[in-house]
């Protein structure tokens, strides 16, 4: 879900604006219409981080292009018992 508030209406309803973006909600900042700002919560945001993190990685981006593509083979959590 999301809401869009111009500045003026993102002022009069920060507190709005922070409930919505706890509960999952992007809220949406315009300035002329265009959109400007975006709150999240620290929740969701946490997510992206660590997805732009992961993506960052070359090994990681190798590995997971080799899995798309069929190339990894996985074994059974059996295989790490002692």
């Amino acid at each position: 879900m999301k809401s869009t508030y111009t500045i003026a209406k993102g002022q009069s309803q920060f507190a709005q604006m922070v409930r919505e973006a706890e509960k999952g909600a992007l809220a949406v900042v315009t300035r002329h219409e265009k959109p400007v700002a975006v709150l999240l919560s620290a929740e969701r945001f946490q997510g992206l981080w660590e997805t732009m993190e992961l993506r960052a990685n070359p090994k990681f981006m190798r590995l997971a292009q080799a899995d798309r593509a069929g190339r990894v083979k996985y074994k059974p959590l059996t295989v790490l018992r002692d």
